[in-house]
């Protein structure tokens, strides 16, 4: 069973296999200009990508719907998220943002105003500073609790689902609180009221997540099936993209400090921590000349892979002489350390401008 709220390890390979997500590769030629992430594995699987392939193709209307959860501080592997979200911006997407602050409550218990705060701070914030423009009617971001379209269709979706599908798909039990076990249906109407016909639907929707998210996105898909005849509703597409590495080798939590480097550090913060994170290297410097380096096992070169360098050649270059054990882990880390120094010097500028703007970016409706 895979726990949206605590899953600490995944099988990539076994998610693929037993829950029917198909290898995203296999699209990579359709794509015209694939976003980075498609093109260097971290997306590595999806559900009817096909329809949104075609939608871009044809410059048909479609949504992306990307929730983020105000619980703690956004660290650098949120970032992904929202370089997706600017790819998509860049495609003629619709963008919907629920801030999931009914879900922080029943899962966090973090209250409604506290879960209001962090989300201007730290949520909206750094996706101004990253790049994405709310300054168009194409993107919309709300409060759960504050979106009466949301929560009158969860009520009327929750009709056609019953305890014993929640606890199998979620493993919720006798214990569970109820607001908990609602707001999974919460979840499912923000994926699919764009579908709704005052948002000019039905159109194709694409969820892009982790793999831990998967639970939701199987009860959407079988939700919006189920209502087919009331609202003709497609079935939401979605993507999948591996979770990043914690700085200390785990996975990179905001509840866990030593394992992040959060997008509020500063450029000093970041390049001490980066010196810190744990290497593919060997016991000794000779015998990683030796047998050279493990890249895939290394926090520094996940972190080159997914943010610090946009030259897939370079990326190669540094993988490759890795393996060869002519590049060693000191090197490789201060190469890592300038450019996530050189990173958050620009960044915590644009973070400074971003935080006059975000409270004027939720809407209600």
């Amino acid at each position: 069973m895979i726990d949206p709220w605590s899953s600490t390890s995944l099988d990539y390979e076994k998610l693929v296999q037993k829950f029917g997500i198909k290898p995203f590769k296999d699209l990579l030629d359709e794509l015209e200009a694939p976003h980075p992430l498609m093109r260097r594995g971290i997306i590595f699987g999806h559900r009817d990508y096909g329809r949104i392939i075609k939608a871009i193709r044809e410059k048909q209307d479609y949504a992306v719907v990307s929730g983020m959860m105000p619980s703690g501080k956004m660290h650098i592997g949120h970032k992904m998220i929202v370089d997706q979200l600017v790819w998509y911006q860049k495609n003629n997407a619709h963008i919907y943002i629920p801030i999931a602050d009914m879900e922080s409550y029943s899962a966090r218990g973090l209250d409604f105003e506290s879960s209001r705060q962090l989300a201007l701070s730290e949520y909206i914030t750094n996706y101004l500073a990253l790049g994405l423009d709310f300054n168009t009617p194409k993107i919309k971001v709300y409060l759960q609790s504050k979106n009466h379209t949301v929560s009158d269709l969860a009520y009327k979706l929750a009709k056609k689902v019953n305890f014993n599908e929640m606890k199998a798909i979620y493993g919720f039990n006798g214990s569970s609180n109820l607001a908990h076990l609602y707001v999974p249906l919460i979840q499912v109407a923000d994926i699919l009221h764009p579908q709704l016909e005052e948002f000019d639907g039905p159109k194709p929707t694409v969820v892009p997540v982790g793999p831990d998210q998967d639970p939701h996105i199987r009860l959407t898909r079988d939700i919006a099936d189920r209502f087919k005849s009331t609202y003709n509703f497609i079935s939401p597409s979605s993507t999948y993209h591996r979770l990043m590495a914690g700085l200390t080798g785990g996975k990179m939590s905001s509840s866990q400090p030593k394992t992040a480097i959060f997008l509020s550090d500063t450029p000093e913060e970041a390049e001490r921590k980066i010196k810190t994170g744990k290497t593919g290297g060997r016991e000794s410097l000779k015998d990683q000349a030796e047998r050279g380096g493990v890249p895939e096992d290394c926090v520094i070169y996940e972190m080159l892979l997914y943010h610090l360098l946009d030259s897939d050649e370079k990326l190669q270059k540094i993988k490759r002489e890795c393996k060869q054990g002519t590049l060693m882990c000191g090197e490789c880390k201060n190469i890592s350390a300038e450019l996530v120094r050189d990173f958050f010097q620009d960044f915590s500028k644009k973070r400074e401008k971003a935080k006059k703007m975000a409270d004027k970016v939720l809407v209600e409706y």
